[in-house]
This record gives C-alpha cells, structure tokens and sequence, in this order.
C-alpha cells in the first residue's frame, strides 16, 4: 500500500494523532508570546525631558521623567531619544535569528530528521528566553532575542511540518487552520499576561514557563513516518504507523508500504535548497511563494505592532489584533475546501483585500466611527491572517515530502525578511501618516495578484518525491490546474536533457 493508504487503514485522524497534534498546537501559544515579547517589554511610556540647569548636567537618564508607571526596557534603560531605535532593533533582531534558524534547521530536519531538530531547537529556545528575563543590559538582550529567534525559526517550522505529517492528507487543511488559530489565541492570551504581570523581567519569565512544561509532553513524540519513508526507512515507518493503529483502539493492523525508486535505498542522499532553483517545477513555485510568503510577514507583523503605538489601552489594542483573526480560520476552511475556490484563489483575494482595506485607511478619520483607521486596519488584519494561514497549507502541498521542510525554510526565510522590516515600517508616519498604509497595500495586492501563478493542489495527491512530482502520471492529475509558466519549464526543463 502507498502511504495514503497506509493512513487510512491505521486512522488518518486518530485518538492519538489527536493528543499528539493538541501538544504541538499548544506550543504556538508559547511561540506568540515570544514573538510578540517586544510590544509589550518594549513599551514607550509618556515621558518628558527637563532642562539643562545649574543642578543638572547633560545626563538625559538624570533629566527624563516617565508620567507612566510603567516598568519596560525603555524605561530600565533610557531608550529614547538618540536610543529609541534599540527598541524596533531588539524585534528586528528575534526575526533576524528565525530567518538564520530557518536557513539552519530546515535543510537539516530533511537530513536528519524532524524529531531532533524539533526537540533541540525547543530547548535551547526555552533556555536562552530565560537569558532574556535575566539579562543584565541592552547587549546582552538583544543577543538572547537573536537566539531565541533562531531557535524559533527551527523549531516552529519543524513543528508545522508535524501537525501535517502525522495525520492523513484529508486533514493537512484543518490541522494547519487549528495551528494558526492558536497562534491567534496565544497573542490575545499574552496581552491579557501583560495586564496581569507588568514588571517586564517578570513578564519575560512568566512567557517563557510553558515552553518548559511543553517540551517534557514533546520528548514523547515520535519521528515523522512520512519524513521515514521518504528516506527509504520504510520498516521504521511501519513500525510507527502500527503503533498509530494500537493507539487509536484499532488493534494490531498488519502494514506493507510500497517501495519507490526513489526511496529504497535508506543511504540515498536527500534533495538539498538547491533543488529548489535547479528543479523546472520547484523554481518558479519557489520563486512566487517566497513573495507571497514576505507580503504576509510584512503585513501581519506591521499591523500588529502599530497595535502597540494605538492611543488608549495598550493591552486591550494587541488583544484585538490576535483576536479579530479567530474568524479567518473559519473563513479559510470554508472558501479553501470548495471547489470554484480552492487554495490558490482564496489565498490571492484575501491578500488582495488585505491590500484594498489598509488602502481605504487613508480616506477615512482615524477613530470615532464605524468605519475608521483603526476598524479598516484589523480588517486588514483579518484579511492577511486568513492569507497567512492559507500560505502554509497550501505551501505544504506544493512541495514533495523529501523538500518540504526545506521549501517552507526557504519560504519562511523570505517571510522573516518582512518580519525583521515590519518594526521599522510604523516608524514611516514621520515621513506622511499614510505610509504605512500604503506599504502595506502595494505589498497586498501585488502577492495576491502572484499569488494566481501558483497551480492548484485542491483534492489534488501530495507528491512524496521529486521524480513523483516530475512523472507524466502525476503532471496528467494536476492539468487542468497547473499553470502554463511552470508547463513551459517542465518542457523546456526536459528538451534540454534529451539534447
């Protein structure tokens, strides 16, 4: 039987991929409140600055008064002023790191498997994120927020990879919907964390704890059966599917996987990042989501972290930016299952009306009515979220298990480079308000109008290897939706060998 077959038989969905799953959804509350750390530690207070007088020197620490009580890095260390740009470098610094751990560990949980990078890029996160709470000054800060953002970037993409690779196809959709949700929740759950624990350093401790109590629940976890049988260690990954048999209450099943050319030899190299631009196919998808994949990250991290610059309640502002996304997860797994929609339309008209809303901001008051700035911004925050969402599923599908950790890594690098930009564009309204805005919906509308290059993957198989994705069988399923440039590559791709 082929693997699809075999997760049929054993259950696609089981008992126990449910327990499995539900550990690894929870660590994305863990993972939100790391990533968004920086709004809140790094609050700015109102303050103000009193003259040079005879009593004072030109020591601003000596002439700042804070007319807020609150307790942040910027107040611990002054950063205002000449200093204020350490607060968006200290977040630009967290993507910088996943942007390195995506580059790192996603090639190597391809090599090597996802269950050891997964489970050492948890812990040394958890460790270092306490490095954050004690650290002693600005520098040495900055350097955990590196570090734990790139212990981020390598375990959240392996944990991604996880929820789709232990359950059938079927549900790939819905595990990656509930995963993107929770990230929602753990951002509307940090805020109301904040509220409760406001001394920054306790604050820091307090977000870190669960990664803690999570990892010791992941250590029980078993490798990918799908990543096992791409490698050729088909017994290995019998032998887990069996035990997912007995664990969902289905006794003993007997399973026989098919052997593939292509994974019959366990000592067969694995297809590395380069792959990604030589193979005719993977190029151009590559090439697309990458910008698809940046768009998202720009958007969604920018919109959220103008959050923080809201007048009013600072906690109350994040919470509505992680909770207005809960409805576009419902949205998604509506419009992404239907036909005459699918993954690659829904995915281009959310990011399209992403774009459209941050676009109306600009022709309306900042605040006071039904429809302000303000409503029109987690509009399109909603918007991205549902885009976001439905980029991770749909990438997942459009990469063979043997490179689909090192397609999301190369996807997700692109995608940090909008996160390490998305601090510094709110900082663009000193040039004229708008701006922002505007960033945001050329940003929007250009990655959903690519977006519609992307061939669809609806009700459509997952190739397991590069020549399955390659074969004349497997491009005959996807006709009617694969688009003409990636047709034109194959061809061309395939006249050059035979010349």
């Amino acid at each position: 039987m082929d693997l699809e077959e075999a997760y049929q038989v054993v259950g696609e969905f089981g008992r126990h991929q449910k327990r499995m799953i539900t550990i690894l959804v929870l660590l994305q509350i863990y993972m939100a409140c790391q990533t968004m750390l920086i709004i809140l530690v790094g609050a700015v207070p109102e303050y103000h600055i009193e003259p040079v007088t005879g009593d004072l020197d030109d020591d601003i620490t000596q002439r700042v008064k804070f007319t807020e009580d609150i307790s942040s890095i910027v107040t611990e260390w002054y950063l205002i002023k000449h200093e204020a740009y350490k607060v968006n470098l200290a977040g630009s610094l967290f993507f910088a790191g996943v942007l390195i751990g995506n580059v790192l560990f996603g090639p190597l949980s391809d090599k090597i498997g996802r269950k050891p990078v997964f489970l050492t890029g948890l812990f040394f996160e958890v460790l270092f994120g306490y490095g954050t709470a004690l650290a002693p000054s600005y520098v040495v800060f900055a350097v955990s927020r590196l570090l734990v953002g790139m212990m981020n970037g390598g375990m959240a993409l392996v944990c991604f990879v996880l929820t789709q690779e232990y359950v059938g196809k079927s549900y790939w959709a819905m595990t990656g919907t509930l995963t993107n949700m929770t990230f929602a929740v753990g951002i509307a759950l940090f805020a109301a964390l904040g509220y409760y624990v406001q001394p920054w350093r306790n604050l820091a401790t307090a977000a870190n704890c669960p990664g803690l109590l999570l990892f010791l629940f992941c250590v029980t976890l078993p490798e990918s059966p799908r990543w096992l049988y791409s490698r050729g260690q088909t017994e290995k990954a019998e032998d887990i599917l069996k035990d997912f048999a007995v664990r969902n209450g289905k006794g003993r099943i007997p399973v026989k996987l098919r052997r593939t050319v292509s994974t019959c030899s366990p000592d067969a190299s694995s297809p590395g990042v380069f792959q990604l631009i030589t193979h005719p196919i993977l190029r151009w998808r590559t090439v697309v989501l990458m910008y698809v994949w940046y768009s998202c990250s720009l958007v969604y991290y920018g919109l959220t972290l103008i959050a923080s610059e809201d007048k009013g309640n600072r906690y109350l502002s994040v919470a509505m930016y992680g909770l207005v996304e809960l409805p576009a997860y419902p949205l998604c797994m509506y419009f992404i299952n239907k036909q005459w929609a699918g993954r690659r339309k829904s995915m281009a008209n959310f990011l399209t009306f992403a774009g459209v809303s941050c676009l109306l901001t600009m022709f309306v008051p900042v605040s006071g009515t039904l429809i302000s700035a303000t409503s029109l911004a987690l509009l399109g925050k909603l918007m991205v979220s549902a885009a976001f969402n439905i980029a991770y599923v749909y990438t997942s599908e459009l990469y063979p298990t043997v490179i689909r950790n090192a397609g999301l890594g190369v996807c997700s690098m692109s995608c940090r480079v909008g996160g390490i930009l998305a601090p510094f564009v709110p900082s663009m309204k000193s040039l004229h308000t708008s701006m922002p805005f505007m960033v945001f919906c050329l940003s929007g509308i250009s990655a959903g109008c690519l977006g519609l290059l992307l061939p669809e993957t609806l009700n459509k198989p997952a190739a397991e290897t590069l020549d399955e994705l390659s074969s004349p069988t497997y491009q005959r399923i996807l006709q009617p939706q694969v688009h003409l440039l990636e047709e034109k590559h194959l061809i061309d791709h395939n006249g050059a060998d035979s010349d």
